[in-house]
């Protein structure tokens, strides 16, 4: 039911507010690791590109999304790529098992769990599942919402490598 709650407060803010804008800095958070550990801002490795994907394990778009990174994780070694679902630990793990098992098992990936329900309001994403690319410097340099737009953020990716 809380589950349900969230989605729709998620989608009824999306359609209230389509004006709702993506953090143009990574903002402070603090999330947990499927270990139970608590992982925030401070956690990240400085100095590196953080691709945020905000997903959801019954959206059959975010599956879309889960499964393109999947096939091209190795194009994703370059970057740290967060995982972060507001489902709990063993429904992300089954899912990502199933869908993502080569991904999460890549030294880059962390898979998070959004237990506080912060990346909502402090990320600011519009839908599931919402893309976020952000440089070096923790600035946003690409957001969209349509998992068919992953290849211009693998695309940025190779683009932030060579600068």
């Amino acid at each position: 039911m809380y589950r349900a709650f969230m989605i729709a407060a998620m989608l009824f803010l999306g359609y209230i507010a389509n004006a709702q804008t993506p953090a143009a800095v990574i903002p402070d958070f603090s999330f947990e690791k499927e270990d139970g550990t608590a992982f925030t801002r401070k956690s990240m490795t400085a100095g590196t590109i953080s691709f945020f994907v905000f997903f959801d394990t019954e959206c059959d778009h975010c599956l879309h999304a889960i499964e393109y990174l999947e096939a091209h994780r190795q194009e994703l070694l370059q970057a740290k790529l967060y995982l972060v679902t507001l489902d709990g630990k063993e429904k992300a793990r089954s899912f990502l098992t199933e869908h993502a098992s080569g991904l999460v098992k890549v030294k880059n990936t962390t898979v998070l769990l959004d237990t506080k329900n912060q990346f909502i309001t402090r990320f600011g994403p519009r839908k599931y599942p919402s893309l976020m690319l952000y440089s070096k410097q923790g600035k946003l340099l690409l957001y969209d919402d349509d998992e068919k737009k992953i290849p211009s953020f693998l695309k940025e990716i190779r683009e932030q490598i060579k600068k």
